[in-house]
């Protein structure tokens, strides 16, 4: 296929699991952000093409009992790199421990990003 080609989604899902558990994601952060730590807990971080009636898409699975600002959008741009070959996945890991914006990949436009799911272990608005 493709997609296949033009990113290497094993690498990308290599790299990915250095985001994986509690860590300090200063890298991933926003200059902007108000969050009052970045040591935040990624549970799951994966992706998988997916056909649409627009062509393909690769969707990305973050799960996280919170996220600081950009973090997503910084994982995804960082893991584009490493799927088109720029980056190694063990680059990731320096990255994450370099807890400096400036190590941080391209931060992923908006475009196409979005909230699909949130849940809670017990729902806050049940009577």
């Amino acid at each position: 296929m493709e997609r296949e080609k033009t990113l290497d989604l094993d690498a990308m899902r290599e790299g990915a699991d250095h985001l994986l558990g509690r860590h300090d994601f200063t890298t991933f952060r926003s200059t902007i952000c108000q969050s009052i730590t970045p040591i935040k807990t990624v549970d799951r971080l994966d992706m998988q093409w997916v056909d649409t009636t627009s062509g393909p898409e690769l969707h990305f699975d973050v799960r996280a009992r919170s996220f600081l600002h950009n973090q997503v959008r910084s994982f995804v741009g960082t893991l584009e790199r490493v799927g088109a070959g720029s980056l190694r996945p063990d680059d990731v890991k320096k990255m994450r421990d370099a807890r400096d914006r400036q190590a941080c990949g391209p931060v992923s436009p908006p475009h196409g990003l979005y909230l699909s799911h949130v849940g809670y272990p017990v729902d806050p608005f049940a009577a």
